[in-house]
């Protein structure tokens, strides 16, 4: 907590000093009221006689109110403060993890974290951290007031207020467990409902609305009922405080009616103060209470997103380093190896790529040519062997100099919802400007499909690029390569599953690209092949063999098997 709290020093040394005014204004306040009903009642004095003491009543109602409105306002800064910090620590964790780790973690859970659980935080520091400083400060100086005016009553509080605290102790053991449980069923609940909706139309599809209604309902149960456990301590909480504090209270009166009426030893000016600091004592230790509750709720919160936060993950290091933006560097892999959780591996990968040539990556399904491509791509870490770009290792390297000189365009990329124009311009330091976008487009093939759209390059498309279909995906894709222009492109199966007339212009596209680009390409089509200056074949997790069409066509069976069936059976 102290580390949320240091960059807030300014802030809570201000609502101390705030506090201690609203402590001075309750005094005067109380002292004031007392005066007043003692001089109109008691000594029957005219009310222009009791008109100082009423303004200054005023005052001090004026300067308490004020006084808690500051101190709000500045916790409420304060919380907003810890959230803004929690929500880029969060980005930058996600950001920074490796795609196997990025891919065990369901959306909703991610988008839970980022709204749900940090909005949970806030209470601990706009509601308990403020009603602590003051349950601690003001009630220090009632107890004072108390004890110089009427010693007895000091006494009482002293034996009766600590049931407070001891209390407090047994609830917030109570909560804590209870509260992380409840974050952790409204992310489970979360995930749940969004990853149904995302994929509402599959679930349609094969017949498992009823199931997924079940389980989403299952899962809104648990949550409810954690929330309901909660609420159950809070309520038990607030009805025991309230019953300690009317107990100390009515003992209070009950000793000050003595005193006044039997023994005759107390005034009614110091009998009647006792009554009016008493409650506002006793209130403050309740809104302690009260705060203690919702600060344990949202220290759970707060103690699981940082759980997260401090989750190891085996992410690519990078250095300070910067590449030279000119020209492509020599990628050089030297007995590389990588290897999955789940037990798959590369091992002793030997691969060069020299600028501007286009190499190819071919195997069978499984083979490791996508965790190759992404650990060229430094978006997966190899755990032994060197990588390196140029004259520098990978680990080097400053990963924006790295990533602002390359570009990944794969099967499963994302388009954005807003424009064409964002969505081609996303990834690039230019200033974006309609004229270079459409630059783009006629490079990438597309601008003939651009001109026919209602908005051309402004025309909204959804999330994931829904209203597109796969091809129209691609060439965007292919576009936003045109426009950043890299000196690095890592292709992944770009053309699968495409009709012959898209595949062929992305085809082009790819031979113009390559021109002023180093190509690394996952490759499935034998025109695509064989226009590599260099081929690497891999077969479960290793480099078989590599080389030239030609090369690799004369001395490798398993090659040559590969592209005789592509081709049905004949080489042409």
């Amino acid at each position: 907590m102290n580390e949320h709290l240091r960059p807030s020093r300014t802030h809570l040394t201000t609502m101390t000093l705030l506090t201690v005014i609203t402590g001075v204004a309750i005094i005067v306040q109380a002292f004031m009221i007392v005066s007043i009903i003692d001089r109109l009642f008691l000594q029957s004095l005219s009310f222009q006689e009791v008109m100082p003491q009423f303004v200054t009543l005023l005052i001090a109602l004026f300067v308490r109110i004020f006084s808690r409105f500051l101190i709000d306002r500045l916790a409420n800064t304060m919380a907003t403060n810890v959230k803004i910090t929690l929500r880029e620590r969060l980005l930058r964790h996600f950001s920074n993890r490796t795609l196997t780790s990025s891919k065990k973690t369901k959306t909703g859970e991610t988008t839970s974290y980022f709204l749900d659980t940090v909005d949970e935080t806030a209470a601990y520091f706009n509601q308990y951290i403020p009603q602590m400083i003051q349950s601690t400060i003001i009630p220090i100086m009632l107890l004072l007031v108390i004890f110089y005016e009427h010693w007895a009553s000091g006494v009482i509080i002293l034996i009766t207020a600590p049931f407070i605290f001891v209390y407090m102790i047994i609830i917030g053991m109570r909560t804590g467990d209870q509260s992380k449980q409840q974050v952790e069923k409204m992310a489970d609940f979360s995930s749940v409902f969004l990853d149904t909706l995302q994929g509402l139309s599959t679930i349609k599809f094969f017949g498992r609305t009823k199931q997924q209604h079940q389980r989403i309902k299952d899962k809104s149960i648990e949550f409810r009922d954690a929330t309901m456990n909660v609420l159950k301590v809070a309520f038990t909480n607030s009805l025991a405080l309230e019953f300690i504090s009317m107990l100390s209270i009515g003992i209070i009166a009950l000793e000050v009616a003595i005193r006044m009426i039997i023994v005759q030893d107390t005034t009614f000016y110091s009998g009647f103060l006792m009554l009016i600091l008493a409650p506002e004592l006793f209130n403050k230790l309740k809104d302690l209470g009260s705060a203690f509750h919702s600060g344990k709720v949202s220290k759970g919160a707060l103690e699981k997103t940082e759980a997260l936060l401090e989750e190891s993950d085996e992410e690519q290091t990078f250095g300070s380093n910067a590449l030279d933006p000119t020209e492509p560097p020599t990628l050089l892999m030297d007995d590389v190896q990588f290897s999955y959780p789940e037990g798959f591996q590369l091992s002793h990968i030997n691969l060069v790529a020299k600028p501007y040539e286009k190499i190819a990556l071919i195997g069978a399904t499984g083979s490791g040519k996508t965790t190759l491509l992404h650990i060229l791509a430094g978006l997966l870490p190899h755990t032994k062997g060197s990588y390196q770009l140029g004259n520098m290792h990978l680990h080097e390297i400053e990963a924006s100099s790295w990533y602002d000189q390359m570009t990944l365009i794969s099967q499963d990329g994302y388009l954005f919802a807003g424009t064409i124009a964002e969505n081609i311009t996303l990834g690039s330091k230019m200033k974006p400007t309609d004229e270079a976008v459409l630059n783009a487009a006629t490079e990438a093939g597309i601008i003939e499909w651009i001109e026919q759209l209602p908005d051309g390059i402004h025309t909204l498309v959804g999330e994931g690029g829904r209203g597109l279909s796969g091809g129209e995906r691609q060439r965007v894709f292919m576009a936003r390569a045109f426009y950043k222009k890299p000196n690095v492109v890592f292709f992944d199966e770009p053309t699968t599953g495409l009709d012959l007339r898209t595949e062929a212009m992305l085809q082009a596209s790819l031979k113009k690209l390559s021109e002023q680009s180093t190509v690394i390409i996952v490759a499935h089509r034998l025109y695509t092949i064989r226009e590599a200056d260099r081929i690497y074949l891999l077969e479960n997790g290793t480099i078989r063999v590599s080389g030239t069409h030609e090369t690799l066509w004369n001395e490798d069976d398993l090659y040559r098997n590969m592209i005789t069936t592509q081709q049905g059976g004949t080489q042409s």
